[in-house]
């Protein structure tokens, strides 16, 4: 018997582990829209950067991610690499749900603005973040950043920099 999403059980977010590196490369190569990097690089995310990365979980499978890093150069600054939700999961507002969990971590604390490059054409990443902005009562700035010349490949569309902030700790403890 099928579970209706009503019937499934509710999300469980934590740390990514190395463990779940295969699952993330999987979950990323079948989104279909987000740049495939090596298995490698997926283990090597979920083993260092952990702590500003998240997965949820549905039924015991892992139906959502998010990378993440604090920006060297601006150390208050959570910047987002990719996101990714399966397509069983999509419309539920896991995406945001996600990224608050990330905003609620202890280790969080200290961050006033998150950043991500998103592509024109991808809809549902620009909806996520100017709706996050939204739900944070702040800003979202969007600027030029990588233009369709500054990637090695032909047919890379160019990535617009969404920069949201400045974040109230009150407001990111916020429910979703």
């Amino acid at each position: 018997m099928t579970k209706t999403k009503n019937e499934q059980a509710e999300f469980h977010f934590r740390k990514p582990e190395k463990s779940d590196g295969g699952a993330v490369w999987e979950l990323i190569k079948h989104t279909g829209v987000l740049d495939l990097n090596s298995s490698y690089s997926y283990l090597m995310w979920c083993e260092i950067f952990s702590e500003t990365s998240v997965v949820a979980e549905r039924d015991g499978e892992l139906v959502g991610f998010i990378s993440g890093f604090m920006h060297p150069d601006h150390p208050t600054t959570l910047f987002i690499w990719q996101v990714a939700v399966d397509s069983s999961q999509r419309g539920q507002g896991l995406g945001t749900k996600m990224l608050f969990e990330l905003l609620n971590r202890e280790s969080s604390h200290d961050i006033k603005m998150v950043q991500a490059t998103v592509s024109p054409s991808n809809l549902p990443s620009r909806k996520l973040f100017k709706g996050l902005a939204e739900k944070l009562d702040t800003q979202c700035e969007i600027d030029a950043y990588f233009t369709e010349d500054d990637f090695p490949r032909e047919g890379h569309e160019e990535e617009l920099l969404y920069k949201i902030g400045p974040i109230q700790k009150a407001k990111a403890e916020a429910p979703v």
